[in-house]
């Protein structure tokens, strides 16, 4: 049974994507000033008495790995005996995944409860506000800081949406680690074409004497953290990891952080066993082995296409669908040369602006690979997916990838979003 007032919240603020407003995340306009997102929620958090300012922070970016390293942090904080609140975006199924603490995402009513509580501060934005109204986004991130200073959390461990020092949770002062677990190409129309420019935005969460942690391995972006850490007086960690998984690398960074808090041993391990996320190569299906990974660009893809290597399949059908704002040919390189059969697809919903890629690109790009995979389109995921299971026998493998919308809804087939609600847990 679907409830209510938790659908009124999360359609509520849905809503705030139809406000007219100057829009800064525009394809290849990066003269305009960005720290307008930043300016617009302190604008807005003021209102609501500066929730952020009673807690501390563990601030976590990168262009890969963000959503699995704050996870392993949150658990081994947590097993080391502190109560521990993590943000993450986007979300999979449902909202009240984007907020949890001691892995227990918040509850419908407490998440619908605050969103009402911001209705009367946010009208006065409409108002008043030199920025106007705070975005999606941005709200949603208020809601994560007022659900956690409500709960007096010891520690909050927040993933950055998009880049870092425009990103709108760059808002926290109190930033104590500072996390940017590796640089590549992504989100290129906003946050710039080269690593450089890249690496510049993302170490903007970097803060006055606090430390920053990292398991990029390029000596130059190295000496780039360095001097920022000099700058700002805070403490450099490069944690060297070379040659191992991508997620011994976010476990690495957790574990450090155990480590500087002094969590004891068994206590760091018991936490980074326990780390688990949805969409992030999850196996959610036996037999027919089926996989959920919301790998959403180049780097991600890599990564799943190397995991994939670690299991056994006859075939590998793969259900692909992807934003049309990402490195669509760079990403789906990584991945079709191990298909045996890829089914385009969509996702249905996307936040507001955003468009998926399209079956032409999809075509064009699948024509210049020349890859040996049968090739099918379907504009609902749904079918894509029914038709794909039925292409999928025992000893194959069916992977839905390519993006975390499409991953994310095609996940309900298996646990559906009243589950989620009811149990307030992915799993």
């Amino acid at each position: 049974m679907r409830n209510s007032k938790y659908q009124n919240a999360v359609e509520f603020l849905k809503s705030l994507n139809n406000i007219p407003s100057i829009d800064y995340m525009k394809r290849g306009n990066r003269k305009l000033n960005r720290s307008f997102f930043v300016e617009r929620l302190n604008y807005f958090l003021k209102l609501i008495g500066n929730p952020q300012n009673k807690l501390k922070y563990i601030h976590v970016t990168g262009t890969a790995g963000k959503g699995s390293t704050t996870c392993a942090i949150h658990n081994v904080l947590k097993c080391g005996g502190y109560k521990v609140g993590s943000y993450y975006s986007p979300h999979t199924t449902t909202s009240i995944e984007r907020i949890r603490i001691n892995n227990e995402y918040i509850s419908p009513n407490d998440f619908a409860n605050i969103i009402e509580s911001f209705k009367k501060p946010l009208t006065e934005c409409a108002i008043k506000s030199p920025y106007g109204v705070p975005s999606y986004f941005e709200v949603f991130v208020a809601v994560g800081f007022v659900y956690f200073a409500k709960e007096k959390c010891d520690w909050v461990v927040l993933e950055v949406g998009l880049g870092g020092l425009n990103d709108a949770t760059n808002v926290i002062k109190n930033t104590k680690y500072a996390v940017i677990t590796n640089i590549d190409y992504d989100h290129q129309d906003v946050l710039g074409n080269t690593l450089e420019l890249i690496a510049k935005e993302k170490m903007g969460i970097v803060k006055k004497n606090c430390t920053l942690i990292t398991t990029e391995e390029r000596p130059k972006i190295l000496k780039m953290f360095q001097t920022k850490c000099d700058k700002e007086k805070s403490k450099f960690v490069s944690i060297k990891v070379k040659g191992i998984s991508s997620n011994e690398k976010n476990s690495a960074i957790a574990k450090k952080i155990g480590e500087f808090l002094n969590i004891n041993k068994k206590a760091i391990e018991k936490g980074i066993k326990q780390t688990k996320l949805p969409c992030r190569f999850e196996t959610i299906q036996e037999s027919p082995h089926v996989i959920i990974d919301g790998a959403h660009n180049r780097i991600k893809l890599k990564k799943l296409a190397e995991d994939l290597k670690t299991i056994k399949y006859r075939k590998l059908i793969v259900v692909y669908g992807m934003v049309a704002d990402k490195n669509v040919a760079q990403s789906l390189e990584e991945i079709a040369h191990l298909a045996d059969y890829i089914i385009f697809t969509r996702s249905l919903t996307l936040n507001a602006g955003r468009k998926t890629a399209s079956m032409i690109e999809f075509k064009n790009i699948i024509k210049k690979l020349r890859t040996k995979a049968k090739i099918d389109y379907f504009l609902d995921p749904w079918h894509a997916l029914e038709f794909g299971l039925t292409q999928t026998e025992s000893s194959d493998c069916l992977v839905i990838t390519g993006s975390m919308y499409l991953t994310g809804s095609l996940r309900e087939k298996w646990i559906d979003e009243n589950y989620i609600l009811k149990n307030r847990k992915s799993f």
